[in-house]
């Protein structure tokens, strides 16, 4: 790994914020010399020559796209994203090759990727004869480039930048001295990687006791609870006070939870309320736009930090609440509309666009600061760069199954943690194939925010419900022991094959497979039209997961009502 400065980089950038930011530099193969660097009126443009047939990875959680090669890519925060051009609740500035190298840009700018192009007087052959198209998939078709193209990188109203170049010999090795470079992986509790219920947001404490039941009488597994926004006075923006007509004994409440083996999780946002009794002593330390009437706090002064964690101590972890699910702090600007301005001013000197990309994390933070050392594994709405040491899982309002499972595919390449989670389903088969998906996960959740009952009574699949968590029960020692190892070496428990198998051209285009724990591939079944799929597994030994029966490496069609899981042996 090798840190290159070019100009004079800003103050805000994510290791400024990275307490476990390790940089440990060693010579690299890349020719760093090479790369070009430009000052221009509105920011800089770093660019290195490229093979034409380098494949470009990375991002942070993409939902839309697996392979930039030969496309833009745009790091910007954004909650709602419809498009494949690199927006996403999570982006990151690290892009990966398949030539032994990534690049991590060290900056909380919305910057812009350009992942092979041709420059004037640099012949571009696959266009140099003449040839004329009547159609728009012939206007339109990608074009296969020949010989050297640019990686090209235009970062707005910066004059510099540390750029970390990062060499391995597969993707995984790469991305695993990254997390390291951030401090790590999370120290996960092996509680959280069990089953997560969220409870209805309509309940009051007599809907979340009578969820609890239901779970242990029917010999279902749940480990954690989660309450939605209705346990607040105020919620949209926040009191961070429970509220006294839904939920008049909190405290007892949760006792009662934990004697019944359950964690507890709440929901919140940052946004605080006029009514919240911080409000007036955080004031000072927010932005000066608000959100839905609320403050938005600059979490990156340890004064904001001090208020809101004391608050949240007093009123939640005292009780026995140990796990967060942090809504909101990615921002809407194409849907809802409910985000601050990129020209929003805060205490700190940071700017919007800057708060929009350290928002999440500097939130977690901020929580871990809450927790006081207790251990957790809760969800966020955002994460950024260098942000493989914080035990939260991201999410999404979301809801397209094959998107799901393509982040979770893509968002390991970054330092992140994706949860394809459930919530309803258009049928009894549909919600069978999401759940299969969320069991081999990260974090098995099942959301049910806006669910009066449990969304399979009217499937009427109890027993496969039963089934899969417990299947996800006998596999929580395997992945304990993978995060084990995410935390020591960096490498991260859910893996796209690239990542493994980067030498293999047959894995450049699969975003619909991927490595769980260390030797186990899962080719999740989308959809509900068919119970077949085409499988792709990579030179080795492998078996059957379930039955234990020798499978062939490379192509073959399966059909299952199950999920394909397929064991590497060796």
């Amino acid at each position: 790994m090798k840190k290159i400065t070019f100009g004079t980089p800003e103050e805000f950038v994510p290791s400024k914020f990275c307490s476990g930011f390790n940089y440990m530099e060693s010579d690299v193969a890349f020719e760093t010399n090479q790369i070009v660097f430009k000052k221009v009126t509105k920011g800089i443009i770093i660019e290195w020559k490229v093979d034409a047939d380098t494949q470009v990875f990375g991002f942070g959680l993409q939902l839309k796209r697996f392979n930039f090669s030969g496309y833009k890519v745009i790091t910007r925060v954004n909650a709602d994203p419809v498009s494949p051009c690199g927006e996403s609740h999570a982006p990151v500035p690290f892009l990966l090759t398949n030539k032994g190298y990534g690049i991590y840009f060290d900056t909380a700018r919305y910057a812009e990727f350009y992942c092979g192009r041709k420059k004037v007087n640099e012949e571009a052959k696959a266009d140099n004869i003449a040839t004329i198209k009547t159609t728009t998939d012939e206007l339109y078709a990608a074009r296969q480039l020949e010989g050297m193209t640019w990686m090209s990188v235009f970062i707005p109203h910066v004059e510099g930048i540390d750029m970390y170049v990062i060499e391995g010999n597969t993707i995984t090795d790469i991305v695993s001295q990254y997390n390291m470079l951030s401090g790590g992986g999370p120290d996960v509790p092996e509680w959280g990687l069990g089953v997560i219920y969220r409870c209805c947001t309509s309940y009051n404490e007599e809907g979340v006791r009578k969820t609890a039941k239901y779970f242990r009488d029917s010999d279902i597994p749940c480990d954690i609870l989660g309450l939605e926004p209705g346990w607040q006075s105020s919620a949209y923006s926040c009191s961070f006070v429970w509220s006294e007509g839904r939920y008049p004994n909190p405290k007892k409440l949760i006792k009662d939870l934990r004697e019944e083996g359950y964690h507890v999780n709440v929901w919140e946002h940052a946004f605080t309320h006029p009514s919240s009794p911080i409000f007036d002593e955080l004031k000072p330390y927010s932005g000066d736009y608000q959100v839905w009437g609320g403050l938005v706090p600059d979490f990156s002064l340890p004064e904001a930090k001090k208020i809101f964690a004391e608050h949240q101590r007093k009123e939640l972890v005292q009780l026995g609440v140990d796990g967060f699910k942090l809504d909101e702090c990615d921002g809407s600007d194409n849907g809802g509309g409910w985000t601050f301005p990129n020209h929003t001013a805060f205490p700190s000197g940071l700017d919007g666009e800057q708060y929009h990309s350290l928002f999440g994390t500097l939130y977690a933070k901020t929580m871990m600061q809450t927790l006081e050392g207790k251990q957790t594994f809760s969800e966020s709405r955002n994460m950024g760069a260098l942000a493989a040491s914080y035990p939260f899982v991201l999410y999404s309002d979301l809801y397209d199954h094959r998107d799901f499972v393509r982040g979770t595919v893509t968002s390991g390449m970054s330092g992140l943690l994706w949860s394809p989670e459930v919530r309803h389903a258009e049928n009894k088969k549909d919600l069978l194939r999401r759940l299969q998906s969320v069991v081999f996960s990260a974090q098995c959740l099942i959301n049910g925010w806006y669910c009066s009952e449990v969304p399979w009574k009217e499937l009427d699949c109890e027993d496969e419900v039963r089934e899969l968590l417990k299947l996800r029960k006998t596999l929580v020692p395997m992945l304990k022991e993978a995060f084990d190892c995410y935390r020591d070496t960096g490498k991260p428990p859910i893996r796209a094959l690239v990542m493994d198998y980067t030498d293999d051209d047959e894995v450049y285009k699969i975003d619909d497979e991927y490595m769980f724990c260390d030797n186990l591939l899962v080719a999740p079944i989308i959809g509900i039209e068919s119970d077949e799929r085409e499988v792709y597994l990579p030179a080795g030994k492998w078996e059957d997961f379930f039955t234990g029966d020798e499978v062939k490496a490379g192509r073959f069609t399966v059909c299952t009502e199950g999920i394909p899981v397929y064991r590497k042996i060796g």
